[in-house]
């Protein structure tokens, strides 16, 4: 089941579009994919601390953009949504026959109907960007076998009046979700999933830029 979209998600996605577009016009394909796969590999090793790395897994990459952490996960069967896929075909840096590993599918993640089927979901800097948080987080976790791994990335507001003031006032536009990071944690608390690390991964002026892993009991 989705939900009817917001006046506010719409335009969100419509600036999402807009802003890879913006993003991406001069930048060449090859090199930004490489770029973007060290990137994925550098943020996957950090990781390596807490669980181990996914490999010969079923593996969801929820809210994958154009080039999510989709491109590092060689060796694992994975399956990679976004409700922008469809208007990421015509950017040359989304190139997903270049990876035979990954079934891409152009859904919300409010739309996502499996059960129990991956050993890890990766939700990375997606969940700020949603439509309806609550179904987003009991889709995640439906989707996820016993035992397995939920990894979900976003930024985290750091002080309470700025909170307030962006979820009155558009003042971060491509983001509809103006959350802490206690907040996001609740959500995985309520659905009796463990959490195993917060990891603070960036810090900056308004935001913290979290990792959070989470396993389902």
């Amino acid at each position: 089941m989705q939900d009817k979209p917001t006046r506010k998600w719409k335009l969100a996605q419509t600036i999402e579009l807009k802003w890879w577009e913006n993003y991406l016009k001069n930048k060449d394909a090859d090199a930004y994919l490489e770029w973007k796969c060290a990137y994925w590999d550098e943020l996957l090793f950090s990781l390596s601390k807490y669980i181990e790395l996914p490999e010969n897994n079923i593996v969801l990459d929820a809210g994958c953009g154009p080039a999510g952490i989709f491109l590092a996960l060689k060796g694992n069967q994975v399956d990679a949504i976004d409700p922008l896929l469809d208007k990421y075909q015509k950017f040359p840096h989304f190139q997903p026959h270049s990876f035979a590993w990954t079934q891409f599918q152009t859904i919300a993640i409010e739309a996502l109907q499996e059960t129990e089927k991956y050993d890890y979901i990766f939700c990375m800097n997606a969940i700020n960007h949603v439509n309806n948080i609550e179904r987003c987080y009991d889709n995640l976790v439906r989707a996820l076998k016993p035992n397995g791994f939920l990894i979900i990335s976003t930024d985290a507001h750091r002080y309470y009046l700025l909170k307030k003031i962006f979820q009155f006032i558009p003042g971060d536009i491509l983001h509809p979700v103006q959350l802490d990071i206690e907040e996001y944690n609740q959500f995985i608390i309520e659905r009796k999933l463990s959490i195993l690390q917060n990891i603070l991964y960036k810090q900056e002026a308004i935001f913290n830029y979290y990792i959070t892993i989470a396993q389902k009991k």
